[in-house]
């Protein structure tokens, strides 16, 4: 779990994604020494990022075989503040996504991209679901026009995170044990949000 961090006020529009991390392991000498090929382990890390502050507020670390919608819910669990919206990539477009964050919060909205063999439920016509919405607005005005009116660019703030935890703290875990790594991950999480606390701009009006 990420140690709290400041927020913006109100709901939150959380943008989720992941990124593979390599795992270290007493063999790697071996690569560097003798050009040693092998296969490397990973991880999977998961992240949801508040759109406003630009802030991690929830981490996870899962094997790689973990699918990312099915991580949803322990993000969730980290978030105590309402949600206004979930953004997230078409590997998110599954029916239990919809249900997590309506679990979390009723009035949320979901803004994830439904895959282009995507058609509508049995009840579209009378009662729509957000996901048939979704199909609708794309079939009628166009992917891109439906990523600018529901707000999905936001998630390129997703992508920015990634980036800079991959950029300060590099894409390997070098610890060994699993509650290990863990605790390394929320470590780099701690230091990335202090850094952009410590960095931000505090606007002052002029007199």
């Amino acid at each position: 779990m990420v140690p709290q961090v400041r927020t913006a006020r109100g709901p939150v529009h959380l943008l989720v994604d992941s990124t593979g991390v390599k795992l270290s392991g007493p063999g790697e000498w071996l690569v560097e020494k003798h050009g040693t090929q092998r296969r490397r382990a990973w991880r999977k890390l998961h992240l949801g990022i508040d759109a406003k502050t630009g802030m991690i507020v929830a981490s996870t670390l899962t094997s790689k075989e973990v699918d990312d919608a099915a991580e949803l819910g322990p993000l969730l669990d980290q978030v105590e503040e309402p949600l206004a919206a979930v953004v997230a990539d078409g590997a998110y477009d599954q029916d239990n996504v919809y249900d997590t964050v309506a679990e979390h919060s009723a009035e949320a909205a979901v803004v994830v991209p439904p895959r282009s063999t995507a058609v509508p439920s049995v009840s579209a016509d009378t009662d729509p679901t957000q996901r048939d919405r979704h199909i609708q607005v794309i079939a009628e005005q166009g992917r891109m026009s439906w990523q600018k009116t529901l707000g999905y660019n936001a998630r390129a703030g997703a992508e920015g995170a990634m980036s800079r935890y991959k950029r300060i703290i590099g894409d390997t875990l070098r610890s060994h044990s699993r509650p290990a790594q863990e605790t390394e991950t929320r470590i780099a999480v701690t230091v990335l949000n202090r850094m952009l606390d410590l960095g931000r701009p505090e606007p002052v009006r002029a007199a």
